[in-house]
């Protein structure tokens, strides 16, 4: 039997619709990006809507928050740090010679062949978000292998209504490396969140549509997003407005208008704490 087509797949799921899906392919004639990739940046559907899929499609176990669990030297040491990064894979469990495997496209058989043909294992393949492999991969392979993870391959969202000060933050941050992602409100930022779970995001107080308060609060309440740390910053630049902002939970305080020096230092500083704390 034929392997069905991921459009169709998503079909099926009743995730897209044809209109969608046509759109969606003529535009991947001439941007060259796989089809899931442009489906989320036409907002028609999520990372995680594509990993549901999958899994009820072809019976995949669904791997979630894979980066909340602990993980034996002797699982992370069946495959490179190199080799997760570079193909999104992440090593949940081995049972004898079965090595259950998060993978971002369980479909690649190409790779879980040549996997299974190095590892002398066989390849159970499970499905999850790249975001949530990639956290994992931050999580677990940064401590013992520093230079395949440096903070540099790290996911950074920034949101600001202000394009100035956007433009300035992105700029300061891309010349370092990191992924940045941007929202102009809280409401585009949450929703950002959810899709990237980034490993920081640094907000303005002032917002439109959801104020930069409400979107902390909103990251709170949400366990997949609840532990990533945020930085404030505002034009309200008191020390009054600082301790009520660390009071509330918010991991540091920037004042506008931005140094990009000692945005960058804020940053790593950040980074050195997800890594330690």
């Amino acid at each position: 039997m034929s392997r069905k087509k991921f459009g169709e797949i998503l079909l099926e799921n009743q995730l897209i619709n044809k209109e969608q899906l046509e759109d969606a392919l003529t535009r991947q004639k001439t941007i060259k990006k796989p089809l899931g990739k442009i489906l989320e940046e036409m907002d028609i559907v999520l990372e995680e809507d594509i990993a549901k899929a999958l899994s009820t499609q072809f019976g995949f176990p669904f791997a979630k928050q894979i980066g909340r669990h602990k993980f034996s030297p002797s699982i992370l040491a069946t495959i490179s740090a190199e080799t997760a990064l570079a193909h999104l894979v992440f090593p949940l469990k081995l049972e004898g010679k079965t090595l259950y495997l998060a993978m971002a496209n369980p479909l690649n058989m190409t790779l879980q062949s040549n996997l299974s043909f190095q590892l002398g294992l066989r390849i159970a393949p499970c499905v999850a978000t790249p975001a949530d492999i990639k956290k994992a991969i931050q999580k677990h392979y940064q401590s013992s292998t520093p230079d395949a993870m440096n903070d540099h391959s790290w996911d950074i969202l920034l949101v600001d209504n202000q394009e100035l000060a956007l433009s300035a933050a992105e700029t300061a941050l891309s010349k370092e490396g990191y992924t940045i992602h941007k929202a102009s409100n809280g409401v585009e930022g949450l929703k950002l969140a959810v899709r990237h779970l980034p490993n920081l995001i640094i907000t303005d107080i002032v917002l439109p549509r959801m104020d930069g308060i409400e979107l902390f609060k909103s990251l709170q309440d949400n366990s997949d997003l609840s532990d990533i740390p945020v930085i404030a910053y505002t034009g309200k630049s008191s020390a009054e407005d600082e301790y009520k902002l660390l009071e509330m939970g918010f991991y540091d305080f920037i004042a506008k208008p931005i140094n990009p020096v000692r945005l960058q230092a804020r940053v790593k500083r950040a980074f050195r704490w997800c890594k330690h704390g």
